[in-house]
């Protein structure tokens, strides 16, 4: 749901950001309640429904991603859309017209401003809600969807708050409501196969991780349209690792964190900032407000993850250097390392000593069973196919009944890197406890396996 340029000019852009941003602090209530352990224990097993021939959902928020998303899903079998929510009234109109031209029924608009989200969850008879909001309206869509007897699914980062992050958990176990925080990154062709390996004790025992989300954005938050609008408030009220889902959830499910492992604590630290004012005065000028304003996030921020088991992850963020796009994606066992970026592996008694192989050497062997099966089907789809094998694999789990790939545990603990970040950052990279939103169920609930093998 994005605001319409038209409404805004440069001098407000920074202001309605900051006014955002400024409900989004979390290093005033330092370390209170918010964030502390909750009483009971998680259901013991992870949620699922009865199989339906039909998943009837709506949309809330349908610019870039919110688009790419409907366009999958008007390809994928039993799926039907009957509504659609911006606050663009031209958005939905676009929407609209998709269904209608490709022979579907036109879904309910909905456009009344920012809250008509609520409207739309009360009125309509749905299974499913997708979100693809800014993220301070992630969490408001999806509760209000569950309340409604919805099931929720939304873009990352799930919640922003450690506050939030139990608001999804609780309102997902009350009302036994799937809440799946659409991690497209654990459905990477590379990634996916490096799970396979990792399950089939290639790598041996997991020990390490390291992960990331390198992408230069400085263009983008620049820009006063589009995320724009909003995301650059965040950089300029808070410091940590902001976006920590794209790197992380592909190396969570290989550690089977929630699935027999969890994390445990989190240190932090950020570098001074520097990328974005550099950017502003060199594009726009020394008197421009956007190289006045001062930003408080740093411009690389590395976060270290113990896990309960011994396990150790190297979290990096870095959106505001000049730098090529990586997600590092390294996972360390006793037996070999293999690596996305660049695509390399090495594994004991296989690989010549000391020296990398070609990961694709072993593509063959162990390319995951779902990429087998939707390759055709993915082509040309967003982000190299993955987008549409996260989608279609949300509704096969919901028409056939069984529990989400991703779930609300994992939402919430992904998402909970950004709070906890930001206190170890702010606390010269005092440790942080992660809270266990599975209350001890972690141990015991089932290991993700292999989808289709």
């Amino acid at each position: 749901m994005q605001s319409n340029p038209s409404e805004l000019n440069r001098r407000s852009f920074f202001k309605t950001s900051l006014g955002v941003a400024a409900s989004l602090g979390v290093l005033a209530a330092e370390e209170q309640a918010c964030g502390q352990e909750k009483s009971g224990l998680a259901p013991d097993r992870f949620f699922s429904t009865a199989p339906m021939d039909k998943v009837r959902m709506a949309f809330v928020g349908v610019g870039g991603m919110g688009s790419a998303h409907v366009r999958n899903f008007l390809r994928i079998p039993g799926v039907e859309i009957k509504a659609v929510c911006d606050i663009v009234p031209e958005k939905v109109e676009r929407i609209q017209k998709w269904c209608t031209d490709a022979g579907r029924s036109k879904p309910t608009g909905y456009a009344r401003g920012n809250y008509d989200f609520i409207r739309l969850c009360e009125s309509e008879d749905l299974d499913l809600v997708f979100t693809a909001t800014p993220w301070e309206w992630h969490v408001p869509v999806c509760v209000a969807a569950m309340k409604n007897g919805k099931h929720a699914a939304t873009e990352v980062p799930a919640a922003v708050t450690l506050d939030e992050c139990w608001q999804l958990v609780e309102t997902a176990e009350k009302l036994q409501k799937h809440c799946v925080m659409m991690e497209n990154c654990c459905y990477d062709y590379e990634e996916m196969m490096i799970f396979n390996m990792v399950r089939k004790g290639v790598l041996g025992e997991i020990l390490h991780g390291e992960a990331g989300y390198l992408h230069d954005l400085r263009q983008l938050k620049m820009t006063p349209e589009g995320e724009g609008l909003w995301r650059t408030a965040h950089s300029i009220k808070r410091n940590g690792n902001l976006y920590p889902t794209h790197g992380l959830g592909p190396i969570a499910q290989c550690m089977d964190i929630n699935r027999g492992d969890q994390f445990d604590y989190l240190v932090s630290m950020s570098t001074v900032s520097r990328g974005l004012k550099l950017y502003a005065s060199e594009h726009f000028g020394a008197d421009d407000p956007r190289a006045r304003q001062n930003y408080r996030q740093g411009d690389v921020n590395v976060s270290l993850i113990r896990t309960h088991n011994g396990r150790v992850i190297t979290l990096y963020h870095d959106c505001d250097t000049p730098r090529p796009y990586s997600r590092i994606n390294i996972v360390q066992g006793t037996r070999g390392i293999a690596q996305k970026w660049p695509e390399r592996i090495h594994i004991e008694g296989k690989s010549p000593q000391h020296e990398w192989e070609p990961l694709h050497n072993y593509a063959a062997e162990y390319e995951h069973p779902l990429w087998r099966k939707l390759r055709a089907e993915s082509a040309g789809a967003g982000h190299g196919g993955m987008d549409f094998i996260e989608d279609f694999r949300l509704i096969e789990c919901l028409r056939q009944g069984l529990p989400t790939d991703q779930n609300v545990y994992d939402a919430a603990a992904w998402s909970a890197v950004s709070e906890l970040s930001e206190r170890s950052v702010a606390k010269k990279s005092r440790p942080v406890d992660f809270p266990d939103f599975t209350r001890g169920r972690w141990k015991t609930l089932p290991p993700l396996g292999i989808v289709g093998a």
